[in-house]
């Protein structure tokens, strides 16, 4: 009874730990690592649209250097365009954090490739590699002395 206890809860277990992928609409693109998406399907008692978060980067905030450039980066990939996105968790302000294709292109990799974003926490190890190509070739903000993180940023305002 215990192997088929140990399999059952195994089952459960992966089955909600798996990431749900939407297809949808990007209808704004709030900043450079948030957007509004609507999705193709929902149910009658869930909102039209969902507030995304791109998953593995972290832009300037709007106010920041460089936060404008990554918010019009960011515009000019996926604004009124078909996108998927692979949504990994919910954050605590309530927003979906994954992964947003656009067309085949990656938000977030464009993004760090950019020289627009710092690398998340929890950044795959690919993603972090790729932003210290870019600040080592000190493009973006990486062009700075001494850029702010966002997350500095943000306790400071």
């Amino acid at each position: 009874m215990k192997p088929f206890l140990f399999c059952l809860l195994f089952t459960l277990l992966a089955a909600t730990a798996r990431a749900e992928t939407l297809t949808g609409v990007v209808i704004v693109v709030i900043d450079g690592d948030t957007v509004l998406f609507k999705p193709d399907h929902y149910a009658p008692q869930s909102r039209a649209f969902l507030k995304l978060r791109l998953a593995g980067i972290d832009a300037p905030e709007a106010a920041q250097p460089y936060g404008e450039a990554a918010t019009q980066a960011l515009k000019q990939l996926a604004l009124k365009r078909r996108a998927s996105f692979e949504s990994l968790a919910t954050d605590r302000y309530g927003r979906r954090v994954g992964w947003l294709d656009v067309g085949g292109v990656d938000a977030s990799a464009l993004l760090a490739d950019s020289g627009l974003a710092w690398p998340a926490r929890n950044a795959p190890a690919a993603l972090r590699q790729q932003v210290q190509v870019v600040r080592d070739a000190r493009r973006g903000l990486w062009a700075d002395a001494e850029p702010v993180p966002p997350w500095v940023w943000r306790r400071a305002n």
